[in-house]
C-alpha cells in the first residue's frame, strides 16, 4: 500500500468524507421514504445520478477493456453495496431514528476488517484491531444506553435496525469489493458504472409502482433532498471511497466507517429534531478514537497488497 504520508492523508480525507455524506444522507432519507415507497426513492436516486454521471461512463483511452472478472465485480458491488444497502437502510430508516440507523452501521469496520482478511489477505496489525475494538466498543455502549425518544415514537425500531444491519453486511462487501476495483478502474467510472446496475435492478418494480402514486406530493424542498440524495449516494460518497481505497488498505478504511454513525446523529438532533442522551455522546466519541488510531497508523499492515492504482 502507499506509504507517502501526504497520500494517505489524503486517503484518509476522501473516506473520511464519504462516510460523513453517507451519514447525511441516511438520516436526510426519511422524509422522503415518508412521502414515496421505498422502490420509488432509491429509483428516482439512481436515475438523477445516471443523468449527472453519463460522461464518466466513456471508457478512457488509456484504461485497459473490461474483463469478466471486473464485470462481475462491478456488478456486485452495486448489488450489494448499492442496490441492496439503499432498500435495506431505507426500509430500515423509515422504521427507526436517523441517529439509531448511523450507530448501527458504525459496524461496519469490524465487518470490512473480518472480510478483508477472508478475501484480500490483508494483515491485520494490533493498532488495526484497537481501532476496530475501541469503535465496537463506542457502538455497543451507545446502543445499550437506549432511548425513550425511540420506543415511544418508533415501536417497530428493532426491525428498523435489523433491516440496517443487513445494510452493514452489504456495505461491508461493498468496501472490499470496491478495493479490487480501485486497482483496475478510475473511481469516477466504477461510480458511474455501479449506479447504472442500481437503475437497471430497480426499474422494472419501479415503473410497476409508478401509476399508483403522484409525484406531485413532493413540494420543491423535497426535491430539492432527492437531488441532495442521488449526487451524493451515487456520485459523490462513491468516488470518494474508491479514490480513497487507492491509498488505504480495506481494513484501515473499514474504521473510517466510524464516520457515519457521528454525521448521522448529528443531522438527526440538529436537524431532524431527534434527541441523544449524554452516555450516547460520550460513547459516539469513544469510537472516534478508532479513527484516531487509523489515522496515526505508519505505512500499510504486513501483507496488504494492491494493483497499481489508476488516475482519478
Amino acid at each position: 500500500m502507499c506509504n507517502n504520508p501526504s497520500a494517505r492523508w489524503v486517503g484518509y480525507a476522501a473516506l473520511s468524507a464519504s462516510m460523513a455524506l453517507v451519514g447525511a444522507y441516511v438520516a436526510l432519507a426519511k422524509p422522503l421514504v415518508a412521502l414515496l415507497p421505498v422502490l420509488l426513492v432509491a429509483w428516482l436516486r439512481f436515475g438523477i445520478a445516471a443523468v449527472a454521471m453519463l460522461p464518466w461512463l466513456r471508457k478512457p483511452a488509456d484504461e485497459p477493456a473490461l474483463t469478466a472478472r471486473v464485470k462481475w465485480l462491478v456488478f456486485w458491488d452495486s448489488l450489494l453495496g448499492n442496490f441492496l444497502f439503499s432498500l435495506l437502510m431505507l426500509f430500515g430508516v423509515s422504521l427507526t431514528t436517523a441517529s439509531s440507523a448511523g450507530v448501527i452501521l458504525a459496524f461496519i469496520p469490524a465487518m470490512v476488517a473480518l472480510l478483508s482478511r477472508v478475501f484480500l489477505r490483508e494483515a491485520l496489525t494490533r493498532q488495526t484491531l484497537l481501532a476496530i475494538g475501541l469503535a465496537a466498543a463506542g457502538i455497543a455502549w451507545y446502543a445499550a444506553q437506549g432511548n425513550v425518544y425511540t420506543e415511544a415514537a418508533y415501536p417497530q425500531a428493532w426491525l428498523g435496525n435489523l433491516l440496517v444491519f443487513g445494510a452493514v453486511c452489504c456495505e461491508a462487501a461493498y468496501a472490499v469489493i470496491g478495493k479490487q476495483l480501485a486497482g483496475h478502474l478510475r473511481p469516477r467510472r466504477v461510480a458511474a458504472l455501479i449506479n447504472l446496475w442500481g437503475l437497471a435492478l430497480c426499474t422494472p418494480v419501479a415503473l410497476w409502482l409508478l401509476p399508483g402514486y403522484s409525484l406531485g406530493v413532493m413540494g420543491l424542498p423535497e426535491w430539492g433532498l432527492l437531488v441532495f440524495y442521488a449526487l451524493a449516494a451515487s456520485v459523490g460518497t462513491v468516488w470518494l471511497w474508491i479514490a480513497g481505497l487507492r491509498h488505504v488498505p480495506a481494513n484501515q478504511a473499514g474504521v473510517f466507517t466510524v464516520w457515519l454513525p457521528v454525521s448521522a446523529a448529528a443531522v438527526g438532533v440538529g436537524v431532524l429534531g431527534e434527541t441523544i442522551t449524554a452516555a450516547q455522546a460520550a460513547a459516539l466519541g469513544l469510537a472516534l478514537l478508532g479513527v484516531a488510531l487509523t489515522a496515526w497508523q505508519r505505512g500499510a499492515p504486513h501483507g496488504a497488497t494492491a494493483s497499481p492504482p489508476p488516475p482519478p
